[in-house]
């Protein structure tokens, strides 16, 4: 799995590449555990060349997205290819998750929502 971490404005994007499942599920975990200690609670996920998500990867972002909450952020996701889409409607996380179809709308969603 590669991560590419940059910040955009008031949110912190990290672009994975590579298969979502356990062991690189714990790797982006560490990512934004680190992202947490500098105080960065807005965060979003392109998922554009994530080819493969399995129940494990899918576990790792459910425990992102609660530590995210806990510290009163935002996670979002964006760019998800038709096969880890249909896992998450499979799941109804789609229902849990913000998803947006490209990474600009979701920069825009942050744009229009105050930080406080």
């Amino acid at each position: 799995m590669e991560i590419t971490i940059r910040d955009e404005t008031n949110v912190t994007i990290l672009a994975l590449k590579g298969r979502l499942d356990l062991g690189t599920g714990s790797a982006v975990k560490e990512q934004v555990k680190n992202l947490f200690e500098k105080e960065k609670t807005m965060i979003h996920l392109n998922l554009a060349e994530v080819e493969f998500i399995n129940s494990s990867g899918l576990g790792s972002l459910v425990s992102i997205m609660k530590e995210v909450r806990l510290r009163k952020g935002r996670l979002t996701l964006s760019n998800l290819d038709s096969y880890v889409q249909e896992i998450f409607e499979i799941t109804q996380l789609s229902h849990i998750f913000e998803i947006f179809a490209t990474e600009e709308e979701t920069l825009n969603s942050y744009r229009a929502v105050p930080v406080s």
